[in-house]
């Protein structure tokens, strides 16, 4: 997990420079693909997932180091050509894991999230999930067990094989020739992401898309088919912790209410959006139906509000960064507490960015959690270490939040909105 924290201490500054030149640039040539509560969203979305892998939260079903101990055939060593094999069985298992997540129920809880996002833009790239608590997917990578590709090799080709997925999601890049029948582009991801018939469940493939042409899943961008985004049942609203586990809930509802007990068991295991026939039609949900008209889920919100959001977006950047970064000293206790006052100002904000007004006692509780956290021991988690007057500044931070909550609640709730920052 240490390693993966340092990974990530390098990779988030990265990650925020490529979103600012893309919003530069959409701002630039006045076609701008962000807007600022979606994306937002989408990165708070990246903060819960980082926090949730970093702090191991969760139960692999089998570790790697396990299958390597017991299946490895051969003994290889770190070669130039073992660090190219590897990362192709990576590839190829990611797709199968991809392919799995979009054909079966309970699979796809964990990758709407991901889906999620009415837009197409790089902070799109970083919804992640939480939900993914069950890991399977070192069962996928046992032929690089069975050839013995080392640990080692795995544990930094997992997340360069992540972070290499990030580039593509954008619409300011169009096809690129000859790369097209070798890797996934820009033009391919955006028809993964379309709710279009003509794409759903098309382009699987994570970093070569030769995995999608061998195997019937491929779908070149059309010029007369726009991509339309998001997912047939929106999620509505702005908060990543309840678009993680809102089809769970779902499957979790009809397998209690559906008569048939073979349907009880088989609604898991069942293609993505299968429902029993009884509770579909006793409980209907709302599909998109047209996929060029729907409404597009938004807020009232005022330029103050979207500046809030923004800047309780960049101060989590920074606490995240600074947990990373100090992730030893913190150490296991910490890092739980510190994940904890994460989420729930991750929660409290985007709730908030809801208009939600069980919001403003979220916000209460995490400003209070804060100040006492303060109070007790003095310092910030070790912050004042590297910051003069450090853990004064997290006070003000968090008595900021206290009284934005009960503004944004009580005083401009009642005033009209004006939506004058897309």
């Amino acid at each position: 997990m240490e390693t993966y924290a340092q990974a990530l201490l390098y990779a988030i500054p990265v990650f925020m420079v490529l979103l600012a030149i893309e919003i530069g640039y959409g701002y630039f040539v006045k076609d701008q693909k962000h807007k600022v509560m979606d994306s937002v969203s989408s990165i708070s979305s990246g903060f819960t997932n980082i926090i949730k892998d970093t702090l191991g939260l969760g139960v692999a079903l089998v570790t790697y180091p396990f299958l390597l101990e017991h299946l490895a055939v051969f003994q290889m060593e770190a070669t130039w050509s073992v660090w190219l094999i590897a990362f192709v069985v990576v590839d190829f298992a990611g797709y199968w894991n991809h392919r799995l997540s979009h054909k079966i129920n309970f699979f796809w809880n964990q990758h709407v999230v991901h889906h999620s996002s009415e837009e197409f833009n790089l902070a799109c790239a970083l919804r992640q999930p939480i939900s993914n608590l069950i890991g399977y997917f070192p069962l996928l990578l046992i032929p690089a067990a069975v050839l013995g590709v080392p640990n080692e090799v795995m544990a930094i080709l997992l997340p360069v094989h992540l972070f290499a997925q990030f580039w593509y999601h954008t619409q300011h890049i169009g096809k690129m020739g000859w790369a097209e029948y070798i890797i996934v582009t820009p033009s391919q991801h955006r028809v993964h992401h379309a709710i279009n018939p003509e794409y759903i469940d098309k382009n699987l493939g994570q970093i070569f898309c030769v995995w999608d042409r061998c195997f019937g899943t491929f779908q070149e961008e059309l010029d007369d088919v726009p991509p339309q985004f998001g997912v047939l049942k929106p999620a509505s609203t702005w908060n990543p912790i309840p678009i993680n586990f809102q089809h769970l809930w779902r499957l979790i509802r009809d397998a209690w209410y559906t008569k048939n007990y073979w349907d009880k068991f088989r609604i898991w295991f069942m293609p993505t959006g299968w429902r029993p026939d009884d509770v579909k039609e006793k409980y209907p949900i709302a599909i998109i139906e047209d996929v060029y008209g729907f409404t597009r889920y938004e807020t009232p919100a005022s330029t103050a509000l979207k500046v809030y959001a923004v800047f309780q977006m960049l101060v989590t950047t920074g606490f995240i960064w600074f947990m990373f970064y100090n992730f030893s000293a913190i150490g296991p206790k910490g890092l739980l507490l510190f994940g904890f006052v994460v989420f729930t100002g991750v929660y409290g904000y985007t709730t908030l960015m809801d208009r939600k007004e069980y919001a403003v006692y979220i916000e209460l509780f995490r400003g209070v959690l804060g100040l006492a956290l303060i109070s007790f021991t003095g310092d910030w988690f070790g912050l004042d270490s590297y910051v003069p007057f450090g853990s004064w500044l997290v006070a003000l931070y968090f008595l900021i939040s206290l009284f934005s909550g009960i503004y944004f609640t009580y005083f401009e709730a009642s005033a009209p909105k004006r939506n004058t920052w897309a």
